[in-house]
């Protein structure tokens, strides 16, 4: 930080913060302010102590605890992310992070494919990351990867698509963030004497991810449904009076209804006014 001195004194501290020399020690209590280089009985103060500070007093701004704030600044300090702090699953179920063994990534890529290229690029697009001198990635991914090897897709080509997928996933999710700071932030931040704020953002971002799946998942469903049926139409797959496959006679999954069952037209709003108006009573049109 430019203008900050190398060594401050905590007095010096106190007054380029704008805080009492008392509340800073007690910062240092809590844990929320890392302990100060000491020289003999003086204690000296540095930019990262500015910075942290400066952290500090914003979050409060934010109304968040003392005690939350030391949850976020020791959890970062761990190298988790924010993600992992507010309870957003990081760490459990298809979410979690497993070491990737040789005999897997044979397993997930031809062997004439198998180079470093491939695995660089996986780490650049996030799917697999670098610890501890093995590669791990998440568990679905692994699923999904081994799914589409049986499948004999070309790596590059699942490199692509999920280059597109996290291109569209990221717009979702900048969505979805847009909407939580919209509606939901404005309150939190004017409730910033509570000393649950943390619990709260978790809670409603917990709720907003689980939402976000939900519609996520049924709408690429729908997507499913819809190209499937298109591609069938393409393919001259689909039943008419001079071609009636076999299995046109079996009952579908529910999958590929559109199929066999393909959605009506649109309704006018005068249909759909009568429906409004007449509920749930009447159901013998179904």
């Amino acid at each position: 930080m430019c203008g900050v001195p190398e060594s401050l004194t905590i007095d010096e501290l106190a007054a380029r913060i704008g805080l009492p020399s008392s509340t800073i020690r007690m910062y240092q209590t809590k844990g929320v302010l890392h302990a100060p280089r000491r020289q003999g009985r003086v204690a000296y103060y540095d930019a990262s102590h500015v910075e942290r500070l400066t952290l500090v007093q914003r979050l409060q701004q934010r109304g968040f605890s003392l005690p939350a704030i030391a949850e976020l600044i020791t959890a970062r300090e761990k190298g988790e992310s924010v993600a992992a702090v507010l309870g957003m699953g990081e760490t459990e179920g298809p979410d979690d992070w497993v070491r990737i063994k040789v005999r897997d990534i044979k397993h997930l890529i031809p062997m004439g494919d198998v180079q470093p290229r491939l695995l660089l690029r996986a780490m650049r697009l996030g799917l697999v990351r670098w610890k501890y001198g093995w590669p791990h990635a998440r568990r679905w991914a692994l699923e999904a990867g081994g799914r589409l090897a049986g499948l004999r897709v070309p790596s590059d080509d699942v490199m692509d698509s999920f280059t597109r997928l996290r291109t569209a996933t990221d717009a979702i999710a900048s969505d979805f963030v847009r909407l939580f700071e919209r509606e939901f932030w404005p309150e939190l931040a004017r409730k910033a004497g509570d000393d649950n704020q943390l619990e709260n953002v978790r809670a409603l971002l917990v709720e907003l991810t689980y939402t976000a799946e939900t519609a996520v998942v049924g709408t690429l469903r729908e997507s499913i449904r819809d190209a499937a049926e298109e591609f069938a139409s393409r393919h001259g797959l689909l039943p008419s009076d001079d071609f009636q496959p076999a299995w046109a006679e079996q009952p579908l999954p529910p999958i590929a209804e559109n199929l066999v069952d393909p959605a009506g037209d649109l309704p006018t709003e005068q249909e759909i006014e009568c429906f409004l108006a007449r509920g749930d009573e009447d159901e013998s049109g179904r």
